[in-house]
Protein backbone atom coordinates (compact mmCIF):
# COMPACT_ATOMS: atom_id res chain seq x y z
CA UNK A 1 0.00 0.00 0.00
CA UNK A 2 1.52 3.18 -0.94
CA UNK A 3 2.38 5.84 1.83
CA UNK A 4 1.34 8.91 2.39
CA UNK A 5 3.57 11.71 1.25
CA UNK A 6 4.28 13.44 4.81
CA UNK A 7 5.69 9.98 5.91
CA UNK A 8 8.17 9.40 2.70
CA UNK A 9 9.15 13.05 3.63
CA UNK A 10 9.69 12.81 7.14
CA UNK A 11 13.29 14.00 6.97
CA UNK A 12 14.03 15.92 4.22
CA UNK A 13 14.79 19.40 5.15
CA UNK A 14 16.36 22.54 3.95
CA UNK A 15 19.39 22.86 1.10
CA UNK A 16 20.21 25.53 2.62
CA UNK A 17 23.97 25.02 4.69
CA UNK A 18 24.02 25.83 8.60
CA UNK A 19 24.62 28.85 9.86
CA UNK A 20 28.33 29.30 10.12
CA UNK A 21 30.50 28.46 13.30
CA UNK A 22 32.58 30.76 15.22
CA UNK A 23 36.42 29.34 14.43
CA UNK A 24 37.89 27.63 17.51
CA UNK A 25 41.01 29.41 18.47
CA UNK A 26 43.36 26.89 17.39
CA UNK A 27 42.17 26.96 14.06
CA UNK A 28 42.60 30.61 13.98
CA UNK A 29 46.24 30.57 15.02
CA UNK A 30 46.76 27.86 12.26
CA UNK A 31 45.12 29.83 9.21
CA UNK A 32 45.69 33.30 9.93
CA UNK A 33 49.29 33.23 9.08
CA UNK A 34 48.30 31.41 5.83
CA UNK A 35 45.49 34.74 5.10
CA UNK A 36 48.21 37.12 5.60
CA UNK A 37 50.77 36.20 3.27
CA UNK A 38 48.73 34.32 0.86
CA UNK A 39 49.03 36.22 -2.71
CA UNK A 40 51.04 39.07 -2.27
CA UNK A 41 54.31 39.86 -0.70
CA UNK A 42 55.55 43.02 1.11
CA UNK A 43 59.25 43.27 -0.73
CA UNK A 44 60.94 41.86 -3.43
CA UNK A 45 62.53 38.09 -3.07
CA UNK A 46 66.18 37.49 -3.21
CA UNK A 47 67.14 35.28 -6.10
CA UNK A 48 69.30 33.51 -3.72
CA UNK A 49 67.11 32.73 -1.10
CA UNK A 50 63.98 31.72 -3.82
CA UNK A 51 66.00 29.42 -5.35
CA UNK A 52 67.23 27.56 -2.14
CA UNK A 53 64.19 27.89 -0.60
CA UNK A 54 62.19 26.58 -4.03
CA UNK A 55 64.84 23.64 -3.65
CA UNK A 56 64.12 22.77 -0.13
CA UNK A 57 60.05 23.19 -0.69
CA UNK A 58 59.82 21.11 -3.97
CA UNK A 59 62.35 18.35 -2.27
CA UNK A 60 59.14 17.41 -0.25
CA UNK A 61 56.95 16.58 -3.56
CA UNK A 62 56.16 13.28 -5.27
CA UNK A 63 58.02 14.65 -8.20
CA UNK A 64 60.32 17.04 -7.55
CA UNK A 65 61.80 18.34 -11.25
CA UNK A 66 58.27 18.73 -11.80
CA UNK A 67 57.89 21.35 -8.46
CA UNK A 68 61.18 23.19 -9.82
CA UNK A 69 60.08 23.79 -13.32
CA UNK A 70 56.50 25.14 -12.34
CA UNK A 71 57.80 27.41 -9.77
CA UNK A 72 61.37 28.63 -11.21
CA UNK A 73 59.63 31.27 -13.66
CA UNK A 74 57.44 32.68 -10.49
CA UNK A 75 59.99 35.47 -9.44
CA UNK A 76 57.16 37.12 -8.03
CA UNK A 77 56.39 34.79 -5.64
CA UNK A 78 58.59 35.15 -2.23
CA UNK A 79 59.34 31.23 -1.95
CA UNK A 80 58.95 30.55 2.03
CA UNK A 81 56.67 27.94 4.00
CA UNK A 82 54.75 31.32 4.87
CA UNK A 83 53.98 32.18 1.11
CA UNK A 84 52.69 28.60 0.72
CA UNK A 85 49.22 29.36 -0.83
CA UNK A 86 50.54 31.71 -3.32
CA UNK A 87 52.96 28.78 -4.59
CA UNK A 88 50.12 25.79 -4.30
CA UNK A 89 48.26 28.43 -6.39
CA UNK A 90 51.00 28.44 -9.30
CA UNK A 91 50.96 24.26 -8.72
CA UNK A 92 47.50 24.23 -9.48
CA UNK A 93 47.20 26.18 -12.05
CA UNK A 94 50.12 24.34 -13.99
CA UNK A 95 48.13 21.33 -12.99
CA UNK A 96 44.82 22.24 -14.55
CA UNK A 97 46.74 23.35 -17.84
CA UNK A 98 48.22 19.94 -18.01
CA UNK A 99 44.63 18.05 -17.46
CA UNK A 100 43.20 20.46 -20.09
CA UNK A 101 46.14 19.54 -22.49
CA UNK A 102 45.07 15.99 -21.97
CA UNK A 103 41.23 16.01 -22.65
CA UNK A 104 41.94 16.05 -26.47
CA UNK A 105 44.41 13.06 -26.75
CA UNK A 106 41.89 11.08 -24.66
CA UNK A 107 39.45 11.97 -27.62
CA UNK A 108 41.99 11.19 -30.08
CA UNK A 109 43.72 7.74 -28.78
CA UNK A 110 39.90 6.11 -28.17
CA UNK A 111 39.96 4.27 -31.96
CA UNK A 112 43.38 3.01 -31.53
CA UNK A 113 42.45 1.64 -27.88
CA UNK A 114 41.33 -2.08 -28.02
CA UNK A 115 39.29 -2.65 -24.98
CA UNK A 116 39.30 -5.91 -22.92
CA UNK A 117 36.57 -4.44 -20.59
CA UNK A 118 33.91 -2.40 -21.94
CA UNK A 119 33.78 1.03 -21.06
CA UNK A 120 37.67 1.69 -20.41
CA UNK A 121 37.51 4.64 -22.08
CA UNK A 122 34.50 6.03 -21.17
CA UNK A 123 35.62 5.78 -18.01
CA UNK A 124 39.10 7.52 -18.30
CA UNK A 125 37.09 10.42 -20.15
CA UNK A 126 33.91 10.68 -17.77
CA UNK A 127 36.61 10.57 -14.90
CA UNK A 128 39.00 13.46 -16.45
CA UNK A 129 36.50 15.93 -16.49
CA UNK A 130 35.72 15.06 -12.87
CA UNK A 131 39.61 15.88 -12.63
CA UNK A 132 39.05 19.30 -14.14
CA UNK A 133 36.37 20.31 -12.08
CA UNK A 134 37.43 19.25 -8.84
CA UNK A 135 41.18 20.78 -9.78
CA UNK A 136 39.19 24.33 -10.70
CA UNK A 137 37.03 23.83 -7.79
CA UNK A 138 40.00 23.71 -5.14
CA UNK A 139 41.42 26.76 -6.82
CA UNK A 140 38.39 28.40 -6.38
CA UNK A 141 38.25 27.37 -2.88
CA UNK A 142 41.93 28.75 -2.04
CA UNK A 143 41.86 31.80 -3.49
CA UNK A 144 38.69 32.65 -1.38
CA UNK A 145 40.17 32.53 1.80
CA UNK A 146 42.14 29.56 3.37
CA UNK A 147 40.13 28.57 6.49
CA UNK A 148 39.80 25.23 7.78
CA UNK A 149 36.64 24.20 5.93
CA UNK A 150 38.07 25.36 3.00
CA UNK A 151 41.87 23.76 3.24
CA UNK A 152 39.65 20.68 3.74
CA UNK A 153 37.25 20.78 0.75
CA UNK A 154 40.87 21.34 -1.49
CA UNK A 155 42.56 18.02 0.18
CA UNK A 156 39.10 15.98 -0.77
CA UNK A 157 38.57 17.15 -4.12
CA UNK A 158 43.06 16.92 -4.99
CA UNK A 159 42.61 13.58 -3.23
CA UNK A 160 39.32 12.16 -5.38
CA UNK A 161 41.64 13.60 -8.82
CA UNK A 162 44.80 11.51 -7.95
CA UNK A 163 41.88 8.56 -7.65
CA UNK A 164 40.41 9.26 -10.88
CA UNK A 165 43.84 9.02 -12.27
CA UNK A 166 44.05 5.11 -10.96
CA UNK A 167 40.83 4.46 -11.76
CA UNK A 168 41.51 5.27 -15.63
CA UNK A 169 44.76 3.22 -15.28
CA UNK A 170 43.72 0.55 -14.03
CA UNK A 171 41.05 -0.38 -16.61
CA UNK A 172 43.98 0.90 -19.66
CA UNK A 173 46.00 -2.41 -18.01
CA UNK A 174 43.86 -4.70 -19.60
CA UNK A 175 43.22 -2.52 -22.77
CA UNK A 176 45.84 -2.57 -25.93
CA UNK A 177 46.73 -0.79 -29.22
CA UNK A 178 49.49 1.41 -30.90
CA UNK A 179 48.53 4.03 -29.09
CA UNK A 180 48.70 2.77 -25.75
CA UNK A 181 51.93 3.70 -24.59
CA UNK A 182 51.53 7.09 -25.39
CA UNK A 183 48.79 7.41 -23.39
CA UNK A 184 49.49 6.11 -19.99
CA UNK A 185 52.68 7.97 -20.33
CA UNK A 186 50.81 11.16 -20.84
CA UNK A 187 48.23 10.69 -18.14
CA UNK A 188 51.29 9.84 -15.61
CA UNK A 189 53.01 13.17 -16.63
CA UNK A 190 50.14 15.10 -16.44
CA UNK A 191 48.98 14.14 -13.32
CA UNK A 192 52.17 15.34 -11.61
CA UNK A 193 51.36 18.57 -10.66
CA UNK A 194 48.10 17.20 -9.04
CA UNK A 195 50.09 14.85 -6.85
CA UNK A 196 52.52 17.56 -5.85
CA UNK A 197 50.18 19.82 -5.25
CA UNK A 198 48.25 17.94 -2.69
CA UNK A 199 51.30 17.42 -1.00
CA UNK A 200 52.34 21.49 -0.98
CA UNK A 201 48.12 22.06 0.50
CA UNK A 202 48.69 22.01 4.34
CA UNK A 203 46.31 19.51 6.60
CA UNK A 204 43.81 19.68 8.45
CA UNK A 205 44.72 20.85 12.21
CA UNK A 206 44.31 18.46 14.53
CA UNK A 207 40.80 18.26 16.03
CA UNK A 208 39.84 19.42 19.02
CA UNK A 209 38.20 17.18 21.58
CA UNK A 210 34.42 17.83 21.49
CA UNK A 211 31.60 15.92 23.62
CA UNK A 212 30.37 13.53 21.34
CA UNK A 213 26.30 13.79 19.93
CA UNK A 214 24.36 10.63 20.24
CA UNK A 215 21.48 9.37 17.52
CA UNK A 216 21.12 13.08 16.43
CA UNK A 217 17.36 11.91 15.64
CA UNK A 218 15.06 12.60 12.83
CA UNK A 219 13.09 16.11 13.05
CA UNK A 220 9.52 15.98 12.98
CA UNK A 221 8.25 16.09 9.82
CA UNK A 222 7.55 19.68 8.08
CA UNK A 223 7.62 20.65 4.16
CA UNK A 224 11.54 21.39 3.32
CA UNK A 225 11.90 25.07 3.51
CA UNK A 226 13.43 25.43 -0.52
CA UNK A 227 10.13 23.90 -2.20
CA UNK A 228 7.71 26.29 -3.78
CA UNK A 229 4.22 26.56 -2.54
CA UNK A 230 2.59 24.21 -4.65
CA UNK A 231 4.72 21.30 -3.75
CA UNK A 232 4.47 21.80 -0.10
CA UNK A 233 0.54 21.44 -0.74
CA UNK A 234 1.08 18.50 -2.65
CA UNK A 235 2.99 17.08 0.74
CA UNK A 236 0.61 17.97 3.03
CA UNK A 237 -2.60 17.88 1.53
CA UNK A 238 -3.07 15.39 -0.78
CA UNK A 239 -1.36 11.35 -2.12
CA UNK A 240 -1.16 12.98 -5.79
CA UNK A 241 1.89 11.98 -6.72
CA UNK A 242 2.67 15.62 -7.70
CA UNK A 243 5.50 15.94 -10.17
CA UNK A 244 5.09 19.51 -9.41
CA UNK A 245 7.74 22.30 -9.76
CA UNK A 246 8.09 25.91 -8.27
CA UNK A 247 10.98 27.79 -8.77
CA UNK A 248 13.45 26.05 -6.44
CA UNK A 249 12.71 22.11 -6.82
CA UNK A 250 10.90 19.49 -7.84
CA UNK A 251 9.59 16.51 -6.48
CA UNK A 252 9.01 12.97 -9.13
CA UNK A 253 7.59 10.09 -8.76
CA UNK A 254 8.54 6.33 -10.50
CA UNK A 255 6.11 3.16 -10.29
CA UNK A 256 6.73 -0.21 -11.81
CA UNK A 257 2.44 0.07 -12.43
CA UNK A 258 2.17 3.35 -13.98
CA UNK A 259 0.34 5.28 -11.25
CA UNK A 260 3.88 7.61 -10.85
CA UNK A 261 5.28 10.32 -13.22
CA UNK A 262 8.02 7.67 -14.44
CA UNK A 263 7.75 3.75 -14.67
CA UNK A 264 12.07 3.69 -14.24
CA UNK A 265 14.51 5.59 -12.41
CA UNK A 266 16.71 6.17 -15.23
CA UNK A 267 13.90 8.34 -16.90
CA UNK A 268 13.35 10.51 -13.82
CA UNK A 269 16.97 11.13 -13.55
CA UNK A 270 17.09 12.48 -16.96
CA UNK A 271 14.05 14.59 -16.36
CA UNK A 272 15.51 16.08 -13.09
CA UNK A 273 17.15 19.65 -14.29
CA UNK A 274 20.88 20.32 -14.67
CA UNK A 275 23.28 21.38 -12.26
CA UNK A 276 20.67 22.44 -10.00
CA UNK A 277 21.43 24.07 -6.22
CA UNK A 278 18.04 22.56 -4.91
CA UNK A 279 17.21 19.10 -4.36
CA UNK A 280 15.28 17.11 -6.47
CA UNK A 281 13.17 14.62 -4.55
CA UNK A 282 12.99 11.19 -6.92
CA UNK A 283 10.33 8.91 -4.65
CA UNK A 284 10.65 5.67 -5.98
CA UNK A 285 7.24 3.07 -5.01
CA UNK A 286 7.73 -0.38 -3.69
CA UNK A 287 8.87 -2.82 -6.77
CA UNK A 288 11.87 -4.58 -8.46
CA UNK A 289 13.64 -1.73 -10.75
CA UNK A 290 15.68 -3.95 -12.90
CA UNK A 291 17.96 -1.15 -14.39
CA UNK A 292 21.78 0.46 -14.55
CA UNK A 293 20.80 3.85 -13.06
CA UNK A 294 23.27 6.64 -13.20
CA UNK A 295 23.57 9.80 -11.72
CA UNK A 296 26.24 11.97 -13.72
CA UNK A 297 28.12 14.78 -12.68
CA UNK A 298 25.48 17.07 -14.10
CA UNK A 299 22.85 16.01 -11.90
CA UNK A 300 23.78 17.20 -8.24
CA UNK A 301 21.50 16.83 -5.63
CA UNK A 302 18.81 14.08 -6.29
CA UNK A 303 17.36 12.45 -3.41
CA UNK A 304 16.25 8.49 -3.82
CA UNK A 305 13.70 7.95 -1.32
CA UNK A 306 12.22 4.32 -1.03
CA UNK A 307 8.90 2.90 0.40
CA UNK A 308 11.21 0.42 2.28
CA UNK A 309 14.63 -1.27 1.63
CA UNK A 310 12.51 -4.49 1.75
CA UNK A 311 10.06 -3.82 -1.15
CA UNK A 312 12.14 -0.69 -2.90
CA UNK A 313 14.85 -2.87 -5.21
CA UNK A 314 16.86 -1.77 -7.93
CA UNK A 315 19.29 -4.46 -9.41
CA UNK A 316 21.23 -5.27 -11.92
CA UNK A 317 23.74 -8.16 -13.59
CA UNK A 318 26.93 -6.59 -15.47
CA UNK A 319 30.40 -7.74 -13.86
CA UNK A 320 33.52 -7.96 -14.92
CA UNK A 321 32.96 -11.47 -15.95
CA UNK A 322 30.62 -10.48 -18.99
CA UNK A 323 33.19 -7.66 -19.82
CA UNK A 324 32.06 -4.83 -18.15
CA UNK A 325 35.28 -2.84 -16.40
CA UNK A 326 34.58 -2.56 -12.04
CA UNK A 327 33.94 1.04 -12.25
CA UNK A 328 31.32 0.53 -15.08
CA UNK A 329 29.55 -2.80 -13.58
CA UNK A 330 27.58 -0.70 -11.14
CA UNK A 331 23.99 -1.02 -10.61
CA UNK A 332 23.55 2.15 -8.99
CA UNK A 333 26.74 5.04 -10.29
CA UNK A 334 26.56 8.15 -8.29
CA UNK A 335 28.84 10.69 -9.74
CA UNK A 336 26.63 13.57 -8.84
CA UNK A 337 27.30 15.88 -5.73
CA UNK A 338 24.74 16.04 -2.88
CA UNK A 339 23.13 12.47 -3.57
CA UNK A 340 21.28 11.57 -0.63
CA UNK A 341 19.45 7.67 -0.53
CA UNK A 342 17.14 6.00 1.95
CA UNK A 343 14.88 3.18 2.34
CA UNK A 344 16.04 1.47 -0.96
CA UNK A 345 18.17 -1.79 -1.87
CA UNK A 346 20.73 -1.86 -4.46
CA UNK A 347 21.82 -5.01 -5.62
CA UNK A 348 24.25 -6.92 -8.27
CA UNK A 349 22.88 -10.33 -9.02
CA UNK A 350 25.88 -11.48 -11.31
CA UNK A 351 26.82 -14.15 -8.51
CA UNK A 352 30.85 -14.73 -6.85
CA UNK A 353 31.51 -16.37 -10.48
CA UNK A 354 31.43 -13.27 -11.80
CA UNK A 355 34.35 -11.85 -10.07
CA UNK A 356 34.25 -7.90 -9.33
CA UNK A 357 30.37 -6.97 -9.67
CA UNK A 358 29.07 -3.44 -8.11
CA UNK A 359 26.12 -3.41 -6.58
CA UNK A 360 26.93 0.77 -5.62
CA UNK A 361 29.77 3.34 -7.17
CA UNK A 362 29.95 6.52 -5.06
CA UNK A 363 32.23 9.14 -6.82
CA UNK A 364 30.63 12.15 -5.57
CA UNK A 365 30.93 14.59 -2.71
CA UNK A 366 28.84 15.02 0.01
CA UNK A 367 26.83 11.78 -0.51
CA UNK A 368 25.16 9.97 2.48
CA UNK A 369 22.54 6.68 2.57
CA UNK A 370 20.32 5.85 4.76
CA UNK A 371 19.00 2.90 5.94
CA UNK A 372 19.37 1.24 2.76
CA UNK A 373 20.52 -2.60 1.71
CA UNK A 374 23.48 -2.79 -0.84
CA UNK A 375 23.88 -6.35 -1.54
CA UNK A 376 26.42 -8.56 -3.50
CA UNK A 377 29.24 -10.68 -3.68
CA UNK A 378 33.15 -9.49 -4.89
CA UNK A 379 33.29 -5.60 -4.81
CA UNK A 380 29.84 -4.75 -3.73
CA UNK A 381 30.63 -1.17 -2.49
CA UNK A 382 32.90 0.85 -4.68
CA UNK A 383 33.59 4.18 -2.25
CA UNK A 384 34.84 5.15 -4.68
CA UNK A 385 36.50 9.04 -3.56
CA UNK A 386 34.97 12.50 -2.38
CA UNK A 387 33.46 12.01 1.01
CA UNK A 388 30.35 9.60 2.40
CA UNK A 389 28.36 8.54 5.20
CA UNK A 390 26.68 5.60 5.12
CA UNK A 391 23.85 5.01 8.06
CA UNK A 392 22.01 2.05 9.54
CA UNK A 393 22.58 0.05 6.18
CA UNK A 394 23.42 -3.20 5.07
CA UNK A 395 26.24 -4.12 3.10
CA UNK A 396 26.51 -7.86 2.31
CA UNK A 397 29.73 -9.39 -0.07
CA UNK A 398 32.19 -11.91 -0.15
CA UNK A 399 36.05 -10.58 -1.19
CA UNK A 400 36.88 -6.53 -0.91
CA UNK A 401 33.04 -5.74 -0.78
CA UNK A 402 33.33 -2.40 0.43
CA UNK A 403 36.40 -1.44 -1.60
CA UNK A 404 37.82 1.85 -3.34
CA UNK A 405 39.64 5.27 -1.95
CA UNK A 406 36.75 7.57 -0.97
CA UNK A 407 36.73 8.98 2.93
CA UNK A 408 33.71 7.14 3.93
CA UNK A 409 32.69 6.75 7.62
CA UNK A 410 30.01 3.64 8.10
CA UNK A 411 28.02 4.28 11.37
CA UNK A 412 25.50 1.68 12.79
CA UNK A 413 26.02 -0.35 9.68
CA UNK A 414 25.38 -4.37 9.82
CA UNK A 415 28.12 -5.88 7.50
CA UNK A 416 27.06 -9.45 6.31
CA UNK A 417 30.32 -11.77 5.10
CA UNK A 418 28.49 -14.16 2.46
CA UNK A 419 29.89 -17.52 1.63
CA UNK A 420 32.40 -17.41 -1.25
CA UNK A 421 33.34 -19.98 -4.01
CA UNK A 422 35.10 -22.91 -2.41
CA UNK A 423 39.04 -22.22 -2.18
CA UNK A 424 38.17 -18.45 -1.66
CA UNK A 425 38.33 -16.14 1.85
CA UNK A 426 36.44 -13.79 2.58
CA UNK A 427 37.90 -9.68 2.90
CA UNK A 428 35.60 -7.14 3.84
CA UNK A 429 37.61 -4.17 3.04
CA UNK A 430 40.20 -3.51 0.08
CA UNK A 431 40.89 0.53 0.46
CA UNK A 432 43.03 1.99 -2.30
CA UNK A 433 44.77 5.16 -0.73
CA UNK A 434 48.42 5.24 -2.53
CA UNK A 435 49.40 8.50 -1.24
CA UNK A 436 50.38 9.56 2.70
CA UNK A 437 49.02 13.13 1.87
CA UNK A 438 45.58 11.35 0.43
CA UNK A 439 43.32 12.26 3.74
CA UNK A 440 40.86 9.23 2.39
CA UNK A 441 40.36 5.81 4.14
CA UNK A 442 37.44 3.96 5.54
CA UNK A 443 36.18 4.25 9.12
CA UNK A 444 34.03 1.39 10.38
CA UNK A 445 32.52 3.14 13.66
CA UNK A 446 29.73 1.42 15.90
CA UNK A 447 28.91 -1.48 13.36
CA UNK A 448 28.60 -5.07 13.34
CA UNK A 449 30.59 -7.03 11.16
CA UNK A 450 28.62 -10.91 11.19
CA UNK A 451 28.22 -13.93 8.94
CA UNK A 452 25.62 -14.46 6.67
CA UNK A 453 23.16 -17.29 7.70
CA UNK A 454 25.31 -19.98 5.27
CA UNK A 455 28.52 -18.83 6.55
CA UNK A 456 27.24 -19.38 10.45
CA UNK A 457 26.78 -22.78 9.29
CA UNK A 458 29.85 -23.35 7.08
CA UNK A 459 31.71 -21.31 10.53
CA UNK A 460 30.40 -24.15 13.25
CA UNK A 461 30.48 -27.12 10.89
CA UNK A 462 34.35 -26.45 10.32
CA UNK A 463 35.56 -24.51 13.16
CA UNK A 464 37.40 -27.45 14.31
CA UNK A 465 39.13 -27.96 11.27
CA UNK A 466 40.93 -25.24 10.09
CA UNK A 467 41.80 -26.68 6.55
CA UNK A 468 38.18 -26.48 5.66
CA UNK A 469 37.32 -23.22 7.10
CA UNK A 470 36.52 -20.60 5.29
CA UNK A 471 38.72 -17.53 6.40
CA UNK A 472 37.52 -14.40 7.13
CA UNK A 473 39.34 -10.99 7.24
CA UNK A 474 38.44 -7.35 7.76
CA UNK A 475 40.74 -6.19 5.27
CA UNK A 476 44.09 -6.06 2.72
CA UNK A 477 45.51 -3.45 1.44
CA UNK A 478 44.93 -2.63 -2.49
CA UNK A 479 47.34 0.09 -2.20
CA UNK A 480 50.53 1.13 -0.29
CA UNK A 481 48.74 3.32 1.78
CA UNK A 482 45.98 1.88 2.23
CA UNK A 483 43.86 2.96 5.52
CA UNK A 484 41.52 1.23 7.13
CA UNK A 485 40.28 1.56 10.85
CA UNK A 486 37.28 -0.37 12.89
CA UNK A 487 35.71 1.31 16.08
CA UNK A 488 33.38 0.63 18.95
CA UNK A 489 31.92 -2.16 16.35
CA UNK A 490 30.76 -5.71 17.30
CA UNK A 491 33.59 -8.17 15.39
CA UNK A 492 32.07 -11.83 15.33
CA UNK A 493 33.92 -15.35 15.93
CA UNK A 494 33.89 -15.66 12.11
CA UNK A 495 36.74 -13.30 12.22
CA UNK A 496 40.49 -14.89 11.80
CA UNK A 497 42.45 -14.10 14.83
CA UNK A 498 45.44 -12.05 12.25
CA UNK A 499 42.26 -9.96 11.76
CA UNK A 500 43.95 -8.80 8.46
CA UNK A 501 45.99 -9.84 5.53
CA UNK A 502 48.04 -9.03 2.69
CA UNK A 503 46.88 -8.38 -1.21
CA UNK A 504 49.07 -10.95 -2.28
CA UNK A 505 52.47 -12.57 -1.39
CA UNK A 506 54.53 -10.56 -3.78
CA UNK A 507 57.40 -8.40 -2.75
CA UNK A 508 55.90 -5.33 -3.33
CA UNK A 509 52.64 -6.15 -1.18
CA UNK A 510 54.61 -7.21 1.75
CA UNK A 511 55.70 -4.25 1.77
CA UNK A 512 52.46 -2.20 2.05
CA UNK A 513 52.49 -4.05 5.80
CA UNK A 514 55.46 -1.14 6.76
CA UNK A 515 52.84 1.77 5.02
CA UNK A 516 49.56 0.85 5.20
CA UNK A 517 47.21 2.04 8.50
CA UNK A 518 44.93 -0.51 10.37
CA UNK A 519 44.03 0.25 13.62
CA UNK A 520 41.48 -1.43 15.67
CA UNK A 521 39.62 1.22 18.97
CA UNK A 522 37.20 -0.25 21.27
CA UNK A 523 35.86 -2.93 19.59
CA UNK A 524 33.66 -5.82 21.33
CA UNK A 525 32.23 -9.72 20.33
CA UNK A 526 34.53 -12.62 20.16
CA UNK A 527 36.73 -11.69 17.10
CA UNK A 528 37.62 -8.36 18.59
CA UNK A 529 40.84 -9.60 20.48
CA UNK A 530 43.96 -8.20 19.28
CA UNK A 531 46.19 -10.15 20.52
CA UNK A 532 46.81 -12.19 17.94
CA UNK A 533 46.35 -9.71 15.28
CA UNK A 534 48.99 -9.19 12.12
CA UNK A 535 52.28 -7.83 13.40
CA UNK A 536 52.76 -5.14 10.84
CA UNK A 537 54.16 -2.10 11.79
CA UNK A 538 51.23 -0.36 10.12
CA UNK A 539 48.92 -2.16 12.39
CA UNK A 540 48.00 0.08 15.48
CA UNK A 541 45.50 -0.15 18.24
CA UNK A 542 44.74 3.18 19.04
CA UNK A 543 43.90 5.22 22.47
CA UNK A 544 41.26 8.04 22.23
CA UNK A 545 43.02 10.87 20.51
CA UNK A 546 44.01 8.71 17.59
CA UNK A 547 40.79 7.36 17.26
CA UNK A 548 38.63 10.69 16.98
CA UNK A 549 40.77 11.30 13.24
CA UNK A 550 38.00 8.84 12.53
CA UNK A 551 35.13 10.15 13.40
CA UNK A 552 32.49 12.00 11.67
CA UNK A 553 32.89 15.53 12.78
CA UNK A 554 36.76 15.18 11.33
CA UNK A 555 37.39 12.70 9.07
CA UNK A 556 34.56 13.86 6.44
CA UNK A 557 33.69 16.88 8.20
CA UNK A 558 30.16 16.26 8.80
CA UNK A 559 29.14 18.83 10.71
CA UNK A 560 29.39 20.97 8.39
CA UNK A 561 26.82 19.51 5.82
CA UNK A 562 24.77 16.23 7.33
CA UNK A 563 22.71 18.97 9.47
CA UNK A 564 21.17 19.53 6.57
CA UNK A 565 20.03 15.65 5.70
CA UNK A 566 18.31 15.09 8.91
CA UNK A 567 19.98 11.68 8.78
CA UNK A 568 20.97 10.89 12.44
CA UNK A 569 24.99 10.54 12.85
CA UNK A 570 27.14 10.38 15.58
CA UNK A 571 29.93 12.98 15.52
CA UNK A 572 32.58 11.48 17.49
CA UNK A 573 33.39 8.67 19.70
Amino acid sequence: MSLHPKKLFNSIISMAPPPPKPLLSILILFVLPLLSTSIETTSPPSPANNTTNLSSLCSRTPYPETCLHSLKLSISININPNNIIAILLRTLDSAISDAQRLTPLLLRTAPDILEKQRGTMQDCRDLHQITISALHRSASKLRANSDYRKLADARAYISAALTNKNTCLEGLDSASGPSMTALTDSIESAYRHVSNSLSLLPRKPPPPRKTTVRGRGLLEWLPPRWMSRSARRVLLQSDDDGGEEGGDGMILTVAVDGSGNFTSIREAIEFSPDNSEYRTIVVVRAGVYAENVEIPRNKPNIVLIGDGADVTIITGNRSVGDGWTTFRSATLAVSGDGFLARDITIQNTAGPEKHQAVALRMNADLVAMYRCAISGYQDTLYAHSFRQFYRECDISGTVDFIFGNAAAVFQACDIITRRPLPGQFTVVTAQSRDSPDQDTGISIHNCSIIPADDMIVDFHHNSSDTGKAVRSYLGRPWRAYSRTVVMESWIDGFVDPAGWTQWSAAEDDRKASETLYYAEFDNYGPGSGTDSRVAWPGFHVMDYDEAYNFTVSYFITGDEWLGSTSFPYEDGI
